[in-house]
């Protein structure tokens, strides 16, 4: 009873600084420390214990639904970045660069992976012939690298774990189907498997990825 008044004690007040709270209560849980990197975490065996979950489970609601798993590099070459321009351009204060290859300069900057699109756009670009080679449904297990100037434990540091689905329609239909296909799937999981209420929504045209038609979120109330 002492230790847990002791910890209580040293938890900063939820309604004196609530950012601070958050971040007291995930270090005296141990589930994450600092590193030595500025804004990266070591993600502590219980914290990782809890990916290891979120993983499982929602990893088999995808692929009850048909999802395939891949694996795409983490470095992403200058010019194939600079070919999604637009796209990236919202990333670009936050992308690490690459820039020697052990003691040799590269001829061409690498940037570590922000995100993927740039990588599956050119990816499928090789492996969709025709109309036959459609659908693609492909889904990766990753981390992230973002030079974010605020951190905060599990919700954004400098890498992160990360999960992204990429796929390839024959028509908008079907790719509009896919997509509340899995916004329903993941907000089961977060509804059901996570206690976490939520919210179905369309981002605005301002939040949307560049070249998208329409983007829908999940709101955590």
């Amino acid at each position: 009873m002492a230790d847990n008044k002791k910890l209580v004690a040293e938890i900063t007040s939820m309604d004196e600084d609530f950012t601070q709270w958050y971040t007291d209560v995930c270090i005296k849980a141990d589930l994450v420390s600092y590193s030595n990197i500025k804004g990266c975490l070591v993600i502590k065996p219980a914290g990782y214990a809890i990916w290891e979950n979120i993983q499982k489970h929602l990893d088999a609601r995808f692929k009850a639904t048909g999802v395939q798993n891949a694996y795409l590099p983490m470095f992403i070459p200058e010019s194939l970045l600079q070919k999604e321009k637009d796209h990236v351009e919202g990333f670009a204060p936050e992308v690490a660069w690459v820039t020697h290859g052990g003691l040799e300069p590269l001829t061409e900057r690498f940037c570590v992976r922000p995100t993927s699109e740039t990588l599956f756009c050119d990816y499928y670009k090789g492996e969709i012939h025709s109309y036959k080679d459609l659908p693609q449904v492909l889904n990766q297990w990753c981390s992230v690298v973002r030079w974010e100037k605020e951190t905060r434990p599990f919700l954004r540091s400098r890498e992160f774990l990360w999960q992204e689905g990429h796929t390839a329609h024959a028509t908008l239909e079907e790719a509009e189907e896919r997509t509340r296909q899995m916004l329903n799937v993941c907000a089961d999981f977060l509804e059901n498997d996570m206690a976490i209420p939520v919210i179905k929504g369309q981002k605005t045209d301002k939040e949307k990825f560049a070249g998208a038609v329409y983007a829908l979120l999940l709101l955590q109330m």
